[in-house]
């Protein structure tokens, strides 16, 4: 199967049943495009090696605008990418994006405490929002920013490019379909040596630590494996492996054990101090084995089913999850990844982080 017969085929999955959530004069105005218009919040790393180039291969959306406060890069993207000049913000002029027909979507690709703030502020604006994940620092925060885009009857989207992603379909379809019988017990891990020391990371202010950045993937991993939510944290730690550098009670490793119905368990772990990547499904007829489980290519596995391996180059993913989310808001459907699956995690991070300092299982 090619690239784009299987971005259409996933969109078949994806879109899921439908939800107005647009009103009828924003409906009709925007039933007249046939591409979404996206604005990126925020030109760091992400936004500038994978989803600009993305945005050049997607079919339903394009790359219209940009927020940025560094006039360096409005210059340097603007010659780039051709932008106009009207479609370049920055963060004190950002709210009359209202004005601007040309974008549809804004895309906050910002550190993790600003991303309620200029979710709502878009929202506001009358804009969809897609947020990167982690969605939010706190439950509150995630609260507040899917009240606001249902009040402006907006779209609110969380970056999850692995629910989008087709080795990722494959193995959550055997286990909600029971092709290897009930799920016993999950492992899932997601780590890389993170080497930056003064970066948002590392910033407690900001959003830093590892279980907000590369938990929410073994959070993800444990709920996508089991097909089920989990109900307490059992036990959990979270360890500065390197004080010096995760301080004011920032981890870089967090272990944590999930209890799930049935007497289910997953036992995850995230780490900014090695490069660890797998989730493995103990089934009743056998385990699934998904090695790596969130890189950004090369997602592969295996079960007693056979192989699992859709291969794809960087950036589809994120070409793919965006294409994904712009039909949601063209044809009018839900997104895969609603506000509320972001809440979800962020609640359960809330719950690891109080059973690792109380040493004690916190009900989910």
């Amino acid at each position: 199967m090619n690239t784009h017969s299987r971005r259409n085929a996933l969109k078949t999955m994806a879109l899921g049943s439908s939800l107005a959530l647009v009103n009828p004069l924003q409906l009709l105005a925007r039933s007249k495009k046939e591409k979404i218009g996206v604005a990126l919040v925020g030109l760091g790393y992400y936004s500038t090696d994978l989803l600009a180039p993305a945005l050049q291969q997607t079919e339903h959306c394009y790359l219209a605008g940009i927020v940025t406060g560094t006039p360096s890069k409005a210059v340097a993207w603007k010659e780039k990418y051709q932008l106009p000049e009207k479609n370049i913000y920055n963060y004190e002029n950002f709210d009359s994006i209202a004005d601007n027909p040309d974008i549809d979507v804004v895309y906050v690709v910002l550190p993790p405490s600003m991303h309620a703030e200029y979710t709502i502020r878009a929202a506001n604006a009358g804009k969809h929002v897609w947020c990167e994940k982690p969605m939010a620092v706190t439950s509150k925060e995630c609260q507040d920013m899917i009240d606001a885009c249902e009040k402006n009857k907006v779209q609110l989207t969380i970056g999850y490019r692995l629910q989008h992603e087709p080795n990722t379909q494959e193995y959550r379809s055997i286990v909600r379909q029971n092709k290897l019988g009930k799920v016993n017990y999950v492992e899932c891990a997601a780590g890389y040596r993170e080497n930056r020391t003064d970066h948002w990371k590392q910033k407690k202010e900001m959003g830093g630590g590892v279980i907000y950045d590369m938990g929410v993937y073994s959070i993800q991993g444990a709920r996508m494996g089991t097909n089920m939510e989990p109900i307490a944290v059992v036990s959990a730690k979270a360890i500065s492996t390197r004080p010096e550098i995760y301080q004011d009670g920032l981890a870089d490793v967090v272990e944590a054990k999930l209890e799930f119905p049935g007497g289910v368990h997953a036992d995850i772990k995230t780490s900014f101090a090695e490069n660890i990547n797998f989730l493995t499904i103990d089934c009743a007829e056998g385990d699934i084995e998904m090695q790596p489980y969130s890189a950004y290519a090369g997602v592969k596995g295996k079960s007693p089913l056979g192989e699992i391996n859709h291969p794809y180059q960087v950036p589809w993913q994120q070409a793919n999850q965006m294409d994904d989310d712009a039909l949601a808001i063209l044809e009018d459907k839900a997104p895969l990844v609603p506000g509320e699956e972001g809440l979800r995690d962020i609640k359960i991070v809330e719950a690891i982080l109080k059973s690792a300092k109380s040493g004690r299982r916190v009900t989910i």
